[in-house]
């Protein structure tokens, strides 16, 4: 559609100015929060937030709230943000403002992936505990890939992202992502996570899956890998799922299948030991999604749980086609 006139040179003004234009190089490589900038360009943070204020009501960059903190990232959408893509392409790689930027960030960086990797370690016995319970994640990789297929996806929601694993895992497929998640201290590994891979088309929220803080019917992907078997209502999970999806999206479902290992509900917080195929297809079916693929993993091992994956899909695509047809059979 292209930008008007005067909304264009809003933005080229906006943009224009020498420390807004270094605040969008950086937060085109991530989100970042006032602190983040104000170490990274040695400015003080009340001209900073003016600055940013700026960028936010111009609509060239987005916030959200975490807690305390106040994150802030490029927008991935619009005509303004595409000309911003556009304008940050154009300078010299070798510019030494922005080149003494980009170590600063760097830094920052190096600073949340050390502080991540601290908790990691603190809780890495009891993940690797859980991993031996269960089919291998290279196995469940594989059968994900291979469920969510080659064809690209525009946006993709993790409910409960933990480590950030399914937004690392589908980075090639989709456009945009977004991943929520209650623990503040897992948001810091997925961070890291995504930084050290490079992933900026991913971003990860504080929020409760159960109510998740994003726009209804607003992603062609949702999954929940491993997060139902914590929840009292794990149905709700699902009913927010298919709130979110577009019509005809897909929800991808990863959990264990039933099993009697008590011991998982003091020693890990397991509320629910595994669900059955006809469980959760119940509940898909309440919630307007028709099931399309069901896979139990085995481990192979003795004792050891099955992981199941679900793969289902939005109907009303299906059910306005069937409507467009029957008109014009009459």
């Amino acid at each position: 559609m292209g930008l008007g006139l005067d909304i264009l040179v809003d933005v080229l003004k906006t943009a224009g100015e020498p420390t807004r234009y270094r605040l969008l190089a950086l937060l085109a490589a991530g989100d970042l929060t006032v602190t983040d900038l104000t170490e990274i360009l040695g400015q003080s943070q009340p001209r900073i937030s003016r600055h940013l204020k700026l960028l936010t009501e111009e609509a060239l960059i987005e916030r959200y709230q975490e807690g305390a903190w106040a994150y802030f990232r490029l927008r991935q959408e619009g005509e303004a943000a595409a000309l911003i893509r556009t304008l940050l392409a154009a300078v010299s790689v070798d510019d030494p403002i922005l080149m003494r930027d980009g170590e600063r960030l760097a830094a920052v960086k190096a600073q949340r992936a050390t502080r991540a990797q601290a908790y990691f370690s603190r809780n890495a016995s009891q993940w690797d505990e859980l991993r031996r319970l269960h089919a291998s994640d290279e196995t469940v990789e594989e059968a994900l890939l291979r469920l969510v297929g080659p064809s690209p996806v525009d946006s993709l929601l993790d409910l409960g992202t933990g480590t950030g694993w399914i937004l690392q895992l589908l980075a090639k497929q989709y456009r945009r992502a977004i991943g929520v998640d209650a623990s503040r201290d897992m948001l810091a590994v997925a961070r890291a996570n995504l930084d050290r891979e490079g992933i900026v088309k991913a971003s990860v929220r504080h929020g409760d899956i159960l109510n998740p803080p994003v726009e209804g019917q607003d992603f062609d992907l949702v999954t929940i890998h491993q997060v139902l078997h914590f929840l009292d209502r794990p149905d709700l999970a699902i009913a927010e799922a298919a709130r979110v999806l577009r019509p005809g999206g897909r929800l991808l479902i990863v959990d264990f299948a039933p099993h009697a290992l008590e011991h998982l509900r003091d020693e890990h917080a397991h509320v629910r030991l595994g669900f059955s195929h006809q469980a959760v297809s119940e509940w898909l079916n309440r919630f307007g999604l028709d099931v399309e693929q069901v896979i139990d993993l085995s481990p192979g091992r003795e004792g050891a749980l099955t992981v199941t994956v679900w793969l289902a899909r939005d109907r009303r695509l299906l059910i306005a086609g069937a409507r467009a047809a029957e008109t014009e059979s009459v």
